[in-house]
């Protein structure tokens, strides 16, 4: 049996008093999603481990049946892996958005929903105009930045500690940027602590990597504030470049401030293909470089499609075909659309059930209607790796509903996809790696 996992980011949600006391799956009532959880069985999985950030990075690793107390090295890492960057074992890499910035608060983390061409512009600009510099103080290749996609980059620093405290700027919205500023990890009897919503980056991988290059990296106080250099420096460069003037000029949101967080070093991962004889040959479909390079790291390959941005004008008939052809030959393949999230961190309701209902009907039907013409049976896994509510606009660490179907499978008594609903369902409440041994089994 092959399968496939049809992942919306951030899709699970609260209930909302103007959608009638309802979450946006109860209200939207997708109709095949709901189809497959007549049809399926269902129930409710914890994606975050004790200890971690409710950040994608942590919760897809974890549905994939990862052990992140072992392979976690924080978000840069992966996306490093995504974009092709062959990290050095004393290279730290960290996630950089590109965010906006008004009367002394972060307002969006997404630079007002910054478009690649023009981020390739503005991370061109900070590489001449920032890390240059301060490479030619440091007498060596400190600090580059390297272009992803959209709001999302890439900041490697030669020798960085990653024992550092980093906030996302997608927990914080509208609130002010200063005191989120980076600071050197506390330590709790020799270890980094990790705590409330904070990101403390990473735990060593490869234990003999580690010590080779430990001698040469900079403390975690030395990292820190160069990593706030960096960022309070980025202000004043990109103030001044001209896309951010014609922004400013038609009053529009300004891509004017950096921010770094969840770094790390090279993370050592088995391959799904070492962890489960059931996978010969699996595929990712994914806009987000995050889970290109999770896929990547599991021994994935990646299938990009054209028009995927992230967002909910992504070209989901064009990811619904992809994954299509590929279970054609892969036993496994894992796509993942990011714009429920981007509409959850938005605060935008209307947006993210639109989202929700694109996903169902453009994406989950072409595929759910292929694999019932196709010979060999596919199991079919749909979930999201984390909430992001509507009225919160943040991630939460709180358990997802999901459910996993095939032919034959006996149902459950759920009739309904949402986060009520699938608490009854048979599976009850799965933990991590639990989830992937289930799906396996089948």
């Amino acid at each position: 049996m092959k399968h496939i996992i049809i992942l919306g980011d951030g899709m699970a949600d609260h209930k909302v008093a103007s959608l009638g006391n309802k979450t946006l799956l109860q209200y939207a009532r997708p109709e095949y999603m709901n189809r497959l959880a007549r049809e399926g069985r269902c129930g409710r999985l914890v994606t975050v481990p004790e200890g971690f950030p409710p950040g994608s990075e942590v919760a897809n690793t974890a549905i994939l049946g990862y052990d992140l107390n072992k392979v976690y090295e924080g978000r840069g890492p992966l996306e490093a892996a995504s974009i092709g960057y062959d990290m050095a074992d004393d290279d730290f890499a960290i996630r950089c958005n590109i965010i906006t910035l008004e009367d002394g608060k972060i307002i969006t983390h997404n630079g007002g929903n910054l478009e690649t061409e023009d981020a390739r512009v503005l991370i061109d600009y900070l590489n001449d105009t920032l890390a240059k510099p301060i490479n030619e103080r440091e007498g060596c290749e400190r600090v580059k930045f390297v272009c992803g996609i959209q709001y999302r980059h890439l900041l490697v620093i030669k020798g960085g500690n990653k024992h550092i405290v980093c906030n996302p700027p997608h927990d914080h919205p509208n609130e002010p940027w200063r005191p989120l500023l980076v600071q050197p990890a506390p330590t709790v009897s020799g270890s980094t602590a990790v705590s409330g919503s904070t990101v403390v980056s990473g735990f060593a991988a490869d234990a003999s990597t580690a010590a080779s290059a430990a001698n040469s990296r900079l403390t975690p106080e030395a990292t820190a504030a160069l990593l706030n250099e960096l960022i309070l420096r980025s202000q004043e460069l990109l103030a001044k470049h001209p896309y951010n003037i014609a922004k400013a000029q038609k009053g529009e949101r300004q891509a004017n401030s950096i921010w770094p967080w969840s770094g790390g070093y090279r993370p050592s991962m088995m391959t799904l293909m070492q962890q489960f004889p059931q996978i010969k040959t699996g595929a990712v479909i994914s806009a987000v470089d995050l889970i290109q390079g999770i896929g990547r790291y599991a021994g994935l390959r990646i299938i990009k499609v054209p028009g995927a941005t992230g967002l909910a004008n992504t070209n989901y008939e064009g990811k619904a075909q992809a994954a299509i052809d590929a279970l054609k030959t892969d036993d496994f393949v894992f796509v993942h659309v990011e714009a429920t999230d981007e509409a959850g961190h938005d605060g935008d309701i209307d947006l993210k059930l639109r989202a929700i209902d694109y996903l169902d009907k453009r994406l989950i039907k072409p595929i759910l209607e292929a694999t019932e013409q196709m010979q060999e049976p596919v199991c079919m896994a749909i979930l999201p790796d984390h909430p992001t509510p509507v009225e919160l606009r943040i991630h939460v660490n709180e358990p997802v509903p999901f459910i996993i179907w095939h032919r034959g499978i006996q149902p459950d008594d759920v009739q309904h996809y949402d986060e009520e609903s699938c608490v009854t369902g048979s599976y009850g409440l799965l933990r991590l790696h639990e989830f992937m041994q289930a799906l396996m089994s089948e």
